[in-house]
Parts: structure tokens; C-alpha cells; sequence
């Protein structure tokens, strides 16, 4: 995951949490409404930025390969310096 989605995701979770917070679902089916809420926010979030940016946001790679990537072009960078 990028940061990007790292911070969709946490929007996502926050949301919902505050969501819950004042609507104080009792059910199971209340919670469900309150999670799709949540995802609702997070789900607009990404899809303006990637409006805006015209990149997409999801990313097929994980953390460990996003970091090898950044690792490889910051090496890049450093031998075009030279």
C-alpha cells in the first residue's frame, strides 16, 4: 500500500468511529449502515484526488516493494548526481 491508501484507510476508520460516536448504533445492521458511511467519505476522498491528479490511488504493491521502488530511484538519483 502507498501512503495514499494508508490514509484513505484511516480516513475510512476515523470516520466511521465518529460517525458511530454520534449516531450510536445498537444493531448490527445500524453498525453495517455506519461502516458504509465511513467507506462512503473515504471512497469520495479518493476518487476526487484521482480526479484531480488523473493517477489512480490503489496500487497493486505492498509496502515492501513500494519502499524497494522509492530505494531504487533514490539510487538513480544519486548515480545521475555523479
Amino acid at each position: 500500500m502507498t501512503n495514499t491508501e494508508l490514509i484513505l484507510n484511516m480516513l475510512a476508520e476515523a470516520s466511521t468511529k465518529d460517525i458511530t460516536e454520534v449516531t450510536e448504533p445498537r444493531t448490527l445492521a445500524a453498525h453495517k449502515a455506519v461502516a458504509r458511511q465511513g467507506g462512503t467519505i473515504a471512497r469520495n476522498a479518493r476518487l476526487e484526488l484521482e480526479a484531480r491528479t488523473g493517477k489512480k490511488v490503489v496500487s497493486r504493491l505492498n509496502a515492501k516493494q513500494v519502499l524497494a521502488a522509492k530505494n531504487a530511484e533514490q539510487i538513480e538519483m544519486s548515480k545521475d548526481e555523479k
